[in-house]
């Protein structure tokens, strides 16, 4: 146990005493390893271990939240109460005692944990090192990482209920940068899942070698990309990460609650083209994403956000389901105990259709096919975005042509729902870091091949 159960009832009965209508408890122990090998060396190794406990009270819709790294009756009892402090209630009523029976939920599967020695680490590096060099004399610099993280958490709240769960998270990060002369350019993958260095074991390094050095080598040798409205084809897995950034905010009740989200009264209603399905997933096996507990203590779901292009559901905390009525979804989630939950998303992905790769681009006479996408900008009120293409060649009529750099995808999230005529089949997801009101969490992104009739396409005049 990180804390008693008698120092959990204890602070949460002072706090109902004090007027709360709702208290709750998130003890976390985190711990976690960074290995940074760049120029065929150990460049940094850190690592260290934070823990604390974050204390939320719920006055009505108003919600105040504290945080410290001691776990010591007194000190939490003093945080309730300059907490409590900032809302003069006139509620008289008394905490009973609290059973704290332990939540019962399904447990996901995850990568088996395997204890590992650090040089055991590094030399897997260094492995994947070498055979990313061997691909091309073109190959200047090779940067790779492997972060590891077991996030510990106990979560109790005066509705009784008392919950814990240990998550471990593993990820690498691997480019590689191709030059030649002035020109350079860089191939990057980054996955993730929840489990230990098994998944590292398992994985192909050959191909994370031939994928990041491909990736580099053709946009090093490709042509500018022309700029204009046109067809354009987003390839399976991170393609996903337009959907999570320029429509799966607005699906969050923190933005729906405000009402500054497009969508936030549009449930029931087509908001996309009948092809398109998309899933806020917690349960996947494996997945970084994945959580048997969201960070309230409720069992994680699959939530069908969107089912042939009518909205179906958002996606709802605590405070999202009292503020909004929406029912709860298993989606409260904090990037630690310094930071209070709020609704966020988990594996967020567009589900497969019926078409395939080759059906989408012999539709097209002249278009883009987006093979890698990389970062960007998205505006979370309207959904507009701004996304570059890391990988990207022209279609020509209906067959791929040849590599051009230089593109981005230029639009609106709710308005290419309803451009998106064509959904492939071979669904594929993508690990990734979200950032938002509760700090930045892991998330996935995910798609199978899907084809967008006309959009803004960014490139040479």
């Amino acid at each position: 146990m990180l804390l008693s159960k008698e120092i959990a009832q204890d602070v949460i009965a002072y706090a109902i005493d004090q007027g709360a209508d709702f208290c709750e408890l998130f003890v976390e122990k985190t711990s976690i390893q960074n290995i940074i090998f760049n120029s065929q060396k150990i460049k940094d190794i850190t690592s260290g271990i934070d823990s604390g406990i974050g204390v939320r009270l719920l006055f009505g819709e108003l919600a105040l939240y504290a945080y410290s790294n001691s776990n010591k009756r007194e000190d939490l009892l003093d945080m309730v109460k300059k907490l409590s402090a900032q809302f003069k209630s006139t509620q008289n009523r008394k905490q009973g005692i609290l059973n704290f029976t332990p939540l019962s939920y399904q447990i996901i599967k995850m990568i088996p944990h395997k204890d590992v020695t650090l040089p055991e680490k590094i030399e897997a590096l260094k492995k994947l090192d070498l055979l990313t060099r061997k691909q091309s004399p073109l190959l200047s610099q090779v940067s790779l990482s492997l972060m590891q993280k077991q996030q510990e958490i106990e979560i109790f709240n005066s509705d009784g209920l008392f919950a814990q769960e240990t998550r471990p998270y593993i990820r690498l990060f691997a480019e590689a940068v191709a030059k030649d002369g002035t020109e350079q350019a860089n191939g990057y993958i980054a996955p993730g899942v929840r489990g230990g260095f098994q998944f590292i074991e398992n994985l192909n390094i050959q191909e994370v070698a031939e994928t990041i050095s491909k990736q580099a080598l053709t946009v090093l040798k490709a042509k500018p990309c022309p700029a204009g409205i046109m067809p354009v084809v987003i390839e399976n897995g991170f393609g996903g990460v337009i959907f999570h950034e320029a429509c799966g905010h607005l699906l969050e009740t923190t933005s729906v609650e405000k009402k500054s989200s497009i969508l936030w009264d549009k449930k029931g209603e087509m908001i996309a083209h009948e092809s398109v399905s998309a899933v806020d997933d917690g349960t996947n096996d494996n997945l970084w994403g994945s959580l048997s507990i969201d960070d309230e203590g409720m069992p994680t779901q699959k939530t069908q956000l969107i089912k042939n292009g009518k909205l179906e559901n958002f996606i709802c905390d605590k405070l999202g389901n009292i503020k909004t009525g929406h029912a709860r979804t298993g989606s409260g989630r904090r990037q630690n105990y310094r930071y209070a939950p709020a609704s966020r998303m988990r594996n967020t992905y567009i589900d497969n259709g019926q078409s395939n790769l080759d059906e989408m681009l012999r539709s097209i006479d002249n278009g883009l096919y987006c093979k890698a996408m990389g970062g960007g900008s998205v505006n979370p009120g309207t959904g507009e975005f701004n996304f570059s293409v890391n990988e990207g060649y022209l279609i020509k009529n209906g067959k791929i042509d040849h590599a051009i750099k230089g593109a981005t995808l230029i639009g609106k999230g709710a308005e290419i729902l309803t451009k998106i005529s064509m959904v492939g089949n071979n669904l594929d997801y993508s690990a990734g870091m979200c950032g938002s009101v509760s700090g930045s969490i892991p998330t996935t992104v995910g798609q199978p091949a899907l084809k967008v009739d006309d959009i803004l396409v960014g490139g040479q005049v």
